[in-house]
């Protein structure tokens, strides 16, 4: 439950660090929506249009120009908008390298609040602290602090975030709530509920919260499991006049549901699902969810058949969602059925789809099941991912199939560039060749390790614990820890100790 909360806490600071940004940067004519052209060649189309990295919007700008047209800083702003909707930040960027440029392009401080953070977003944040560095002081504003502090946040510089603060305040540019919601999401991210209090506490002394605050300040409530502060925080919602929105009331649901009011809950989703619309898919994906956890199996389907006429097309998000709920509820067949629909409308190859089955078929020992449906994987096309191999490896080892496990931990490790370390699937594999007794797989299994980089002292021990159970000797194992550079604890000096009596194996000489 608490690993959940952690989660959802996570989660949420993300959403609400995503909704500052777009409002810090829409100062300086960034507002607007794409304007239907009705077909005819505009200048957005052509940039919108370029879709790979590597073209330039430079040059689709500059022909632009040559073929007579005149390019107007308000589309440029507009496109840059949507450019970064689509996560297509390296040609918004160069948009707003070739307005810096132009004699006849006045731009304000908002626009630099916008370039700031599309250099974050490209060239990270080293780049983006030159960048504001090196603006006019009359351009070092609100709106380029508030997107520099927002770059802080993203790449969790708590230090460099609060000193910012601190210039802030002493600038006068803390009259609005948004730079405390920045810091409410890092602090949130980083587990410092500690310092939430007072923060809200100096925002209300020099602004007034929004409901992004109210929302920070709810998620904080839930990931303590605080339900009495949590109901204060949204009665001072209402009385502030404030609309709470479908965030407010998943949070409020979500609360109640792990304290098992569900009464309350089910009163709060519903308030949560008349805000609900095209504007705010994710909220679609959140009701599932809710309904799942709360066990409303007709809900579930419910909302489904609800997104499938509001859209055209559902997302790999939506499907992954739909699955996992279903798989939840105990509905296999149906989400197999399901599984079987996004085969065959969905081009993406997302592994994290499938894995979703894998594990399913794992988790009920059905190996079988489980390779087979591998198998169908492959043959679609789909790569697996480390998360594939590493169910595998799961299932292989509860099934005592040692050498189909390491074989798949091996592929696992491999699929990666950098591997981050799982200590408990590297133990159940050493535990599993322990109770076998199998030097040669614990062997390999050291090699793979130490091919990745993760050679420790507690590894070797693993390894010997291995010899001893099979009463085998290894060889000069204290010579290859110290290649290895690997310190020797007290439980290395007793294994040797112990292993040295023991018959001699030559798996050690053969694999090191």
């Amino acid at each position: 439950m608490l690993l959940r909360c952690v989660r959802t806490t996570l989660a949420a600071a993300r959403h609400f660090s995503a909704e500052a940004v777009a409002k810090s940067t829409t100062t300086g004519g960034t507002t607007g929506t794409t304007t239907n052209t009705g077909g005819r060649d505009t200048l957005g189309r052509r940039l919108l249009s370029l879709v790979y990295a590597k073209r330039s919007a430079v040059i689709a700008i500059q022909k632009w120009k040559e073929e007579g047209h005149t390019v107007r800083k308000y589309e440029l702003n507009r496109v840059v908008r949507e450019l970064r909707k689509l996560r297509r930040y390296k040609h918004a960027l160069e948009v707003c390298e070739w307005m810096t440029i132009q004699d006849d392009i006045k731009l304000v401080p908002g626009d630099y609040a916008v370039h700031l953070d599309l250099i974050a977003k490209v060239r990270g944040v080293n780049s983006a602290e030159k960048f504001f560095e090196d603006l006019p002081d009359r351009m070092k504003g609100q709106p380029t602090c508030t997107a520099l502090l927002h770059t802080y946040v993203q790449h969790k510089e708590s230090n460099k975030a609060e000193a910012l603060m601190g210039k802030m305040s002493e600038c006068g540019f803390l009259k609005n709530p948004l730079p405390y919601n920045h810091m409410l999401s890092l602090y949130i991210s980083n587990g410092q509920l500690e310092k939430v209090p007072e923060l809200i506490q100096e925002l209300k002394k020099n602004a007034s919260p929004d409901v992004v605050t109210y929302n920070l300040w709810l998620t904080v409530c839930a990931s303590e499991n605080d339900v009495e502060t949590a109901e204060k925080v949204f009665l001072e919602l209402k009385k502030a006049r404030i609309n709470p929105d479908w965030v407010t009331y998943s949070t409020l649901t979500n609360l109640y549901i792990k304290n098992h009011q569900l009464e309350k809950a089910s009163s709060t989703l519903k308030e949560m699902e008349k805000r609900t619309s095209r504007k705010v898919r994710a909220a679609y994906s959140s009701l599932i969810s809710l309904h799942t956890n709360m066990g409303n199996k007709d809900e579930v389907n419910r909302i489904w058949k609800k997104i499938k006429s509001t859209f055209p097309k559902m997302n790999d998000a939506e499907y992954t969602c739909m699955i996992s709920s279903l798989l939840k509820l105990k509905a296999f067949e149906e989400a197999e059925n399901l599984y079987t629909e996004w085969e065959s409308v969905s081009g993406t190859g997302d592994s994290r789809i499938p894995n979703l089955l894998l594990a399913a078929y794992i988790n009920k020992n059905q190996m079988e099941m489980a390779e087979n449906f591998y198998n169908r994987i492959v043959q679609r096309g789909i790569a697996p991912s480390y998360t594939t191999w590493e169910l595998l490896t799961w299932g292989y080892l509860k099934q005592k199939q040692t050498d189909k496990g390491l074989d798949c931990f091996m592929k696992a490790v491999s699929s990666v560039n950098k591997w981050d370390p799982d200590e408990r699937l590297v133990r159940e594999v050493f535990r599993t060749l322990e109770d076998q007794g199998n030097v040669e797989g614990a062997e390999q299994l050291l090699v793979t390790l130490r091919n990745v980089g993760h050679v420790t002292t507690g590894i070797y021990n693993l390894l010997l614990q291995t010899y001893a159970k099979a009463g085998k000797m290894p060889l000069i194992v204290a010579e290859r820890m110290k290649k290895d550079k690997v310190q020797l604890d007290e439980e290395t000096h007793e294994l040797i100790r112990l292993t040295s009596q023991m018959c001699i194996s030559e798996a050690s000489s053969c694999l090191s």
